[in-house]
């Protein structure tokens, strides 16, 4: 199962790591405490929209980059058949067959870039 919060705690971790940043600098640029933060990038806290906004200017990411890398993320998990959340009604899950299988099918592009001479 992979909730949203999770991807986005991931991706959060993954831009400051790359930085090489401490989680006390982010968290002191994002005027937000420490602990807090580390729940974030754990997953086990939903972080508000200024929150969010708080974090990505410390990390100085747009947020829309961040949405975008979990909305990735969450795609792949999707097309992968996992479910996105536990304890969702049957009726309100995709069937197998329903769920695209190929970015063409996601995007509704054709790259002919992509096709094999």
């Amino acid at each position: 199962m992979v909730l949203l919060r999770q991807l986005l705690g991931d991706v959060l971790r993954q831009l400051r790591l790359r930085q090489g940043r401490t989680l006390r600098e982010v968290s002191a640029a994002a005027r937000v405490s420490l602990g807090y933060l580390s729940e974030v990038e754990r997953g086990q806290k939903e972080a508000s929209s200024e929150l969010l906004s708080s974090i990505c200017k410390a990390l100085g990411v747009p947020l829309s980059h961040v949405l975008r890398e979990v909305a990735d993320q969450l795609a792949l998990a999707e097309l992968q058949h996992e479910p996105v959340m536990a304890g969702a009604p049957e009726h309100e899950r995709l069937a197998a067959d329903g769920i695209p299988e190929t970015p063409e099918e996601i995007t509704g592009e054709f790259r002919a870039d992509m096709v094999a001479a």
